[in-house]
């Protein structure tokens, strides 16, 4: 038996697979590595395969044995996150209704209107200016606001709940901001259920025969996914299209290639190299390609390196707007694919074609080199993005 793979691997370029990684995925499938913390896992490389476990119930989010579980921040949020969701069907069909494309076409006004209000802030300053800190982490926030019906004053203190709450190196830090969310998030919601507004988290307190603890649950959820998952995509969208020599002004040229780019910079979105993949549990014994797991085994599904598969998508390292990305997993896939899917989309949409638009100049003010992925967190997504134009 081979010795584990050390996680996480070396990435030279922050927009490009680490070459171990790409090496290990020309190997197999499944490959046995060592966590950051010091766990055994399985780490999953392989489109197909990771394709099949996004949407198997061989895996849960939840160790079988909770004494066993690792102790770590990604093992803790997995956990927690999935503790409310006991009935995942019936919390599905729950969401989806305020996820509709009627829903998200009523919100994209707004969202135009928040993004242009931050590209005027934006035009005012002297270049370079940090974009993530200017429209990446200023956007989803005030989006999330004001879908969900949180009060804008409180939004400086979720956005370092949940930021707290997918710290993947300190388990402790991870387990007080998922406290302080939920009990935040208790108070919210007996708010609307006193004085319901026209907002998701009123109308789902309103939905005949749901309990506290499901509005609970799937308010934490929305906050924490709704945010932390769209500031880094916004950096690693924009980051890989100026890294590209023609591909922003293609788009300027071209607005209608706008949907294709945010897809394919989607598919290509690096995730924090630390945390390996999804974190799952075997919930029982079964086969990966041959290869024997048990039950309470942790598994890392590599959303990444499945989706720079070669035999899912030819050249999979270069940006290619024009791709088809059907079998894209960014957002998974099957009963689980992400139902928040199209509001990310959505933000994504409006802000490159209102960047492109009026930054029709704007590169990167460093070298990709240069740019560095946060290590802290599950989601990943750049420390800083230094633009001028």
């Amino acid at each position: 038996m081979s010795t584990p793979a050390q996680l996480p691997f070396e990435q030279p370029n922050v927009l490009r697979l680490p070459p171990r990684l790409r090496a290990l995925q020309s190997r197999g499938a499944v490959h046995q590595v060592r966590t950051a913390e010091g766990g055994e896992a399985w780490l999953v490389t392989g489109h197909a395969w990771v394709r099949k476990l996004l949407d198997d119930d061989r895996l849960g989010r939840s160790n079988p044995d909770p004494q066993a579980a690792a102790d770590s921040g990604s093992a803790v949020l997995a956990g927690l996150l999935g503790s409310f969701a006991t009935d995942h069907a019936r919390l599905r069909a729950l969401l989806e209704p305020h996820f509709s494309p009627e829903r998200m076409l009523t919100l994209r006004p707004r969202v135009e209107k928040l993004t242009e209000q931050l590209l005027d802030e934006l035009a005012g300053r002297k270049p370079p200016v940090d974009l993530r800190e200017a429209l990446a982490l200023a956007l989803p926030i005030q989006v999330m606001c004001e879908w969900l019906g949180v009060p804008q004053e409180d939004k400086d203190r979720f956005g370092a709940w949940t930021q707290d709450a997918a710290n993947v190196g300190d388990a402790a830090r991870s387990r007080q901001g998922l406290g302080e969310l939920f009990d935040y998030c208790k108070g919210l919601v007996a708010d609307k259920r006193r004085a319901p507004g026209d907002d998701v988290i009123s109308r789902i307190c309103a939905t005949d025969g749901i309990k506290d603890d499901e509005v609970l649950g799937l308010t934490a959820l929305l906050l924490f996914g709704g945010y932390e998952t769209t500031v880094a995509r916004i950096g690693t969208c924009v980051t890989l299209l100026l890294d590209e020599p023609g591909q922003w002004r293609a788009l300027h040229d071209d607005p209608g290639l706008i949907p294709g780019a945010v897809e394919e910079t989607l598919r290509m979105s690096m995730p924090n190299p630390h945390t390996g993949g999804m974190p799952r549990y075997a919930l029982t014994d079964f086969e990966i390609d041959g290869v024997t797991i048990r039950a309470g085994d942790f598994v890392l599904l590599s959303i990444i390196a499945a989706n720079h598969d070669e035999t899912a998508f030819a050249d999979p390292g270069r940006v290619d707007v024009t791709r088809d990305t059907t079998e894209s997993l960014v957002f998974g896939h099957g009963a689980y694919h992400c139902v928040g899917a199209t509001l990310a989309r959505t933000q994504l949409q409006v802000l490159l074609s209102r960047l492109v638009a009026r930054f029709p100049t704007l590169r990167l003010a460093v070298g990709a080199e240069e740019l560095e992925l946060r290590h802290n967190t599950l989601i990943g997504g750049l420390t800083h993005l230094p633009v001028t134009w």
